[in-house]
């Protein structure tokens, strides 16, 4: 933290490892004191709007968020009534830390626990305090189950965690402070979140324009004939993907044990880390195919909602049977320059008029019967080289201002954890003090980067 923060002058041990001593002035009090379980129902109301509960938000109007799939019951009368003010926790995701003081009027999911706030506090403190990370550790302690997915945790045991807590004068500046410095906070999180979003997009639209324009801006033009393409060079020439590609099948069998298992993503195709990752997998990978490098993947199904349908592999290893792996054919063909136009396409989800069926796949004989633009092998090879290197200078400033993102991030999480467990004080802090300190976490930021900067005008 800044030499802008100071600590409590004395401190007090207490029973948790997570929170091994808090300011001596702070109070005890279990959760039992200051919670009272509400099992009032929704009833047949239906002026409630339906809530949610995220562990990187807390409570929040379900339909706020456009990645919750979660259906509601049609019969929404035995849903529990949440009022202003409110503690809601989702018990099955407790362990990660999903819970929140709700801020709206509504109803909840009849499997979560829901809770009254009772007595002189000040709810948002209470809120900030329940989703700091070292609570995290004692959920996880208080969660059951066989699977972690499928843990539970009982009201039972979260009303005997107790709570240090500050008066209720103290509480509001605390409050005060926070609102003020994570607002800020989150301000500049929005604004590099935005810089990424143009970021992409403009790398998207260099991908684009190379493989479908060529370089030459003055380039005289003829219709492709293909509605996703448009007007291309005249001189370049449309060749089916069945005379560039051809399917390859090689399945690992009892070898499996010889491939690391290989995974198409955003960022390519990479190595999947059986240990540490999370997903399903199979007990037997001999149904997974081999992968060379130099093969190209497809994912030729659910194309919308896959983040990734097309990536060029380079490196050896094996990947699931439902994705279709080709191996290049192409005479005067450069498999980079064929993939980068298969990028362009899936960056824009061009293929959409001929998906087919619930699950939006494009059929594989009807895939290999798409024209593709081809410029001469030479052109090919010069617009490779000019998105490798145009995409290598974008692709340097995403990586540093991801590496920002987080590391604000992580202060954003330290910060609010250090506050309301009484390891920094605040109280004679203005609530505009942050901005000298959101200046000194640029410039961590930047020593912690080493300066990098990126050039969108690499050549």
């Amino acid at each position: 933290m800044s030499t802008a923060f100071k600590p409590y002058e004395e401190y007090k041990r207490t029973e948790y490892d997570w929170i091994n001593e808090v300011p001596c002035h702070w109070r005890e009090v279990p959760i039992r004191a200051i919670t009272e379980v509400s099992s009032e129902r929704n009833g047949n109301r239906n002026d409630l709007e339906l809530l949610s509960v995220y562990r990187e938000y807390g409570v929040i109007k379900k339909a706020s968020r456009e990645d919750n799939h979660n259906v509601e019951s049609q019969d929404l009368s035995n849903y529990k009534f949440v009022d202003k003010g409110y503690l809601v926790l989702n018990k099955m995701k407790m362990w990660q830390g999903s819970l929140g003081v709700s801020i709206y009027r509504g109803i909840v999911s009849p499997a979560y626990i829901v809770c009254k706030l009772v007595g002189d506090f000040n709810y948002s403190y209470i809120h900030y305090l329940l989703r700091s990370p070292g609570f995290k550790t004692i959920y996880n302690r208080i969660s059951y189950g066989v699977r972690v997915g499928q843990w539970d945790m009982r009201y039972d045991d979260f009303k005997n965690i107790k709570l240090y807590i500050p008066p209720k004068e103290e509480q509001d500046q605390i409050v005060r402070y926070l609102d003020s410095s994570i607002a800020k906070i989150n301000k500049f999180i929005k604004t590099k979140k935005k810089l990424i979003e143009v970021l992409k997009e403009y790398k998207q639209a260099v991908i684009n324009e190379a493989v479908t324009r060529g370089l030459d801006p003055n380039v005289r033009t003829k219709q492709s004939g293909v509605p996703w393409l448009g007007n291309i060079p005249e001189h370049w020439n449309l060749v089916r993907a069945k005379n560039l590609v051809r399917y390859k099948h090689t399945v690992v069998g009892h070898k499996s044990a010889d491939y690391r298992l290989l995974s198409l993503t955003t960022n390519g195709v990479i190595f999947r880390d059986l240990e540490n990752a999370k997903g399903k997998f199979p007990s037997d990978f001999s149904t997974y195919q081999e992968v060379n490098p130099g093969d190209i993947i497809f994912c030729l199904f659910d194309v919308d909602e896959t983040p990734r349908t097309v990536g060029l592999s380079e490196i050896k290893g094996m990947i699931t049977g439902a994705y279709d792996v080709c191996e290049h054919i192409g005479v005067n063909s450069d498999i980079r320059y064929l993939y980068y136009y298969y990028l362009s396409i899936d960056d824009k989800k061009a293929f959409k008029p001929i998906y087919t069926g619930l699950r939006k796949v494009i059929p594989k004989d009807l895939f290999m019967q798409l024209k593709t633009p081809q410029p001469p092998i030479a052109e090919q090879q010069v617009i490779v080289r000019y998105i490798e290197q145009k995409t290598k200078a974008i692709d340097k400033v995403i990586t540093s201002t991801q590496k920002e993102l987080d590391l604000i991030s992580e202060y954003r999480t330290r910060l609010i954890s250090d506050v309301v467990t009484g390891k920094i004080d605040v109280r004679g802090m203005a609530v505009d003090d942050f901005n000298e300190e959101l200046e000194e976490i640029e410039e961590m930021i930047e020593d912690e980067l080493g300066g990098e900067e990126g050039d969108l005008d690499a050549n």
